[in-house]
């Protein structure tokens, strides 16, 4: 039972990594990016070249994979995304499903339709056995890193003069600017960091979900469905409903396997029929 708990806890833990890129673009710049995914699976597909082909250390590949992704997401943002800020939500979520489907055709051109491995370091392999509960040392790693992320990104967006700039840019762009603050480097550089924080989730769950083209679109509701439950508006209820969802899904597997991957489902149903808005959403906010 315990362990169940703990390797629901580090899924859970890895949604969070997966989606809370997700949850900036959509919660803080009210962006409906659907093509999240396709950041994360260029993540992974970043760490399985450096990895297989050029013997890199998996330690370095995690932020190779953020710094790079974070970079394809700036040039994307300044060339693609930023011209439709300001236009209807429909017109955001075609424009992203159709860059998912253009991933998709790149990665199989490019790394073939087959499933991608990688090799992680032996200290980070096999499981140590704590009074009966079986503790992966690679799931204790996600759930420290994802602690460690959760307390920076949190401290970043409540207690920094960014955060206090992209918050004005996001409620009132004309009076941010009025107010001489850089609107459009604001919202560039909060987008480069939600796709790196992908690209980072996606090179830490090629071990554990897989890898290959269809990535963005299997974890595509995933996303979604942490980002719904857990509100928009603060990193603390995405981060609370990966967990809930991530122990639900893993248990549900384990113990329900019929009727398992439909838990997780059962679960989001059940919390937006209690709290509509999600967790830890205002009611009221954009």
């Amino acid at each position: 039972m315990l362990t169940i708990l703990f390797d629901g806890i580090a899924y859970g833990m890895l949604l969070f990594i997966l989606a809370c890129g997700l949850t900036i673009t959509l919660g803080l710049m009210n962006f409906i990016n659907l093509a999240h995914g396709a950041f994360a699976m260029a993540g992974g597909y970043i760490t399985v070249v450096l990895m297989n082909s050029y013997g890199v250390s998996f330690y370095w590949c995690l932020p190779i994979a953020f710094l790079a992704v974070a970079l394809a997401g700036l040039v994307l943002e300044r060339l693609l995304y930023r011209h439709l800020y300001s236009k209807p939500h429909l017109d955001q979520v075609l424009f992203s499903v159709g860059l998912v489907f253009m991933s998709i055709a790149g990665a199989y051109y490019f790394m073939g339709g087959q499933q991608q491995m990688i090799q992680l370091p032996q200290e980070l392999s096999g499981r140590w056995d704590f009074y009966g509960v079986g503790i992966g040392r690679y799931r204790l790693f996600i759930i420290v890193v994802c602690i460690l992320l959760t307390i920076t990104l949190q401290f970043l967006l409540t207690k920094t003069r960014f955060g206090s700039q992209l918050r004005a840019a996001v409620d009132d762009g004309r009076v941010a600017r009025g107010l001489g603050i850089n609107v459009s480097a604001v919202f560039a550089l909060t987008f480069a960091v939600g796709s790196g924080l992908a690209g980072l989730g996606g090179a830490m769950g090629t071990e554990i979900l897989g890898l290959d083209p269809n990535f963005p679109l299997k974890f595509m509701i995933y996303f979604l469905i942490v980002v719904t439950v857990g509100g928009t508006s603060s990193i603390t209820g995405p981060f609370l409903a990966a967990l809930l969802l991530g122990v639900a899904d893993v248990a549900g597997k384990y113990y329900v396997p019929q009727i398992g991957a439909f838990v997780i489902y059962g679960v989001m149903v059940a919390v937006l029929l209690l709290r509509p808005h999600g967790l830890f959403s205002r009611e009221g906010g954009r």
